[in-house]
C-alpha cells in the first residue's frame, strides 16, 4: 500500500489521517494550524511542517492528499512544486473544476486525481475527526481525458480501503451535481436558519424537527462554506436559478389560488427518488483500466449512479441501476 501524507487535520483531513492509520498504511501530516498540529500529536500522529512533509512524500512517492480549503489550495500547491512537483496527487476538496485548473497551472507534472468524500458533519477541526466517517459514503475520483488511470486506481484504492465506495465522473460533472445536493442545500438552510431566528425566542423555543433538520448545516464554519459555493459560482448560480424559480412559481400559487400542490408534491416525489435509489437492485459491471476506452467506460459508469465498489489488478468491479 502506499503511504499518504496528508495536508490540512481538519474534519476530513484529519479523518483520512486517521482512518488511512488505521487500515495499516504509514502515514503523516502537516497543518497551518498550530491548535490541530499540537492536538494530532498529542494523539501519536506524526505531524511536522508543510515543506518537510512534501519533501519526505516526493522522497518515498507517497500519495499527497491535499485537505485544505479552496482559498488555500494555490499556496499549498506552490509548495507541492517546491518539494514534490511529481507527486502522487489528490485532494478532498468540495469544488473540482477550480482545483483541476490550479494544478495544470502551478503543478503540470503532478499525477494528479480530483477527489471528494461525500462525507462530514458541521464540526470543524482535528477533534472532530473520525476513522469511520467515509463508511458507506461515496468517494468521487474524478476522471479526465488525461488522467493517469494507474493513480486513478491507488486514490480509488485508498477510498476503498477507508469504506467508502468510489464514483468515477469528470470535474465538470462533480461541479453541477453538487451544486444541486451540496450547495444549494448550504445557501437553503443559511435563510431558513436566518428567517427562523427573526422570529426571536418564542420561535427558538419552539423549533422542532423540522426547522433542525433544515437548518443544520447551517452551523458549518462560514468560511468553509463560503468557499465551497464562492469558489462553484459558474455551476452553482443556474442551479440558485431553478431553486428561485420555483419558490417564485410557489409564491406566486399561494397568493393566487392558496394552493401548494405543485410544490409539496414534487418535493415529495423528489424524497421518494433519493429514497428508491437506496432500496434499488444493481447490476454486476467491471471496467478494464488497461483497456482503451477505460475512461469512457468509468465516466459512464458514474454519470449513471453508479459506483466502484472494489478492484482487482486492472479491473474496476462495480455496480449500477
Amino acid at each position: 500500500m502506499r503511504d499518504v501524507c496528508v495536508i490540512g487535520l481538519g474534519l476530513i483531513g484529519g479523518s483520512v489521517l486517521r482512518a488511512a492509520s488505521a487500515v495499516g498504511r504509514t502515514v503523516w501530516g502537516a497543518t497551518s494550524s498550530e491548535g490541530d498540529a499540537a492536538a494530532a500529536r498529542a494523539d501519536g500522529y506524526d505531524v511536522m511542517e508543510v515543506p518537510q512533509a512534501l519533501r519526505r512524500a516526493g522522497d518515498q512517492d507517497a500519495l499527497v492528499v491535499l485537505a485544505v480549503p479552496l482559498p488555500a489550495i494555490e499556496p499549498v500547491l506552490r509548495e507541492v512544486a517546491e518539494s514534490a512537483p511529481s507527486a502522487a496527487l489528490t485532494d478532498v476538496t468540495s469544488v473540482k473544476g477550480p482545483v483541476l485548473d490550479s494544478v495544470r497551472r502551478f503543478v503540470p507534472s503532478a499525477r494528479f486525481v480530483g477527489g471528494h468524500p461525500m462525507a462530514g458533519t458541521a464540526e470543524s477541526g482535528w477533534r472532530a475527526g473520525n476513522a469511520a466517517l467515509f463508511g458507506g459514503s461515496a468517494w468521487v475520483a474524478c476522471v479526465e481525458e488525461d488522467t493517469d488511470l494507474g493513480i486513478w486506481a491507488e486514490v480509488a484504492q485508498l477510498a476503498l480501503d477507508l469504506g467508502a465506495h468510489v464514483v468515477p465522473i469528470p470535474a465538470d460533472s462533480h461541479d453541477e451535481t453538487v451544486a444541486r445536493i451540496s450547495h444549494l442545500p448550504h445557501l437553503l438552510a443559511a435563510v431558513l436558519a436566518a428567517v427562523g431566528a427573526q422570529g426571536g425566542p418564542l420561535a427558538m423555543s419552539l423549533a422542532a424537527g423540522s426547522y433542525t433538520d433544515g437548518t443544520r448545516v447551517a452551523g458549518t464554519r462560514p468560511e468553509l462554506v463560503r468557499a465551497m459555493t464562492e469558489g462553484n459560482r459558474h455551476a452553482l448560480l443556474p442551479v440558485l436559478d431553478e431553486a428561485l424559480g420555483r419558490l417564485g412559481a410557489m409564491r406566486g400559487s399561494l397568493a393566487s389560488t392558496g394552493g401548494l400542490a405543485v410544490t409539496i408534491n414534487a418535493g415529495n416525489e423528489g424524497a421518494q427518488a433519493l429514497a428508491a435509489t437506496r432500496d434499488v437492485h444493481r447490476a454486476g459491471v467491471r471496467v478494464n483500466l488497461a483497456a482503451p476506452n477505460a475512461r469512457e467506460g468509468l465516466c459512464a459508469l458514474g454519470e449513471r449512479g453508479g459506483r466502484v465498489t472494489s478492484l482487482a489488478g486492472d479491473t474496476a468491479i462495480g455496480e449500477v441501476n
